[in-house]
């Protein structure tokens, strides 16, 4: 793991199903080199939410399909 730097991601929301956090760009994050993740929500209240692994933050915070992880590392074709 060392040297390994963060992965980071962005949240991109085509869908509020909450209601509470809108849509497009709403968070940034970062998957750690021990595999923890970290989001940092962006709007009038942020906050920032840990995970043990990025499948779990996913779960709870993919909706289905509505929200989407994009990464920094990657570039669209």
């Amino acid at each position: 793991m060392e040297g390994t730097l963060p992965r980071l991601f962005t949240l991109e929301r085509d869908h509020d199903v909450t209601g509470v956090s809108g849509t497009g760009t709403v968070a940034d994050g970062a998957v750690w080199p021990d595999g923890s993740v970290s989001i940092r929500w962006r709007g009038d209240r942020p906050s920032i939410v840990f995970w043990e692994r990025l499948e779990d933050a996913v779960a709870v915070h993919g909706h289905g399909g509505a929200t989407r992880f994009v990464w920094a590392d990657e570039t669209e074709a």
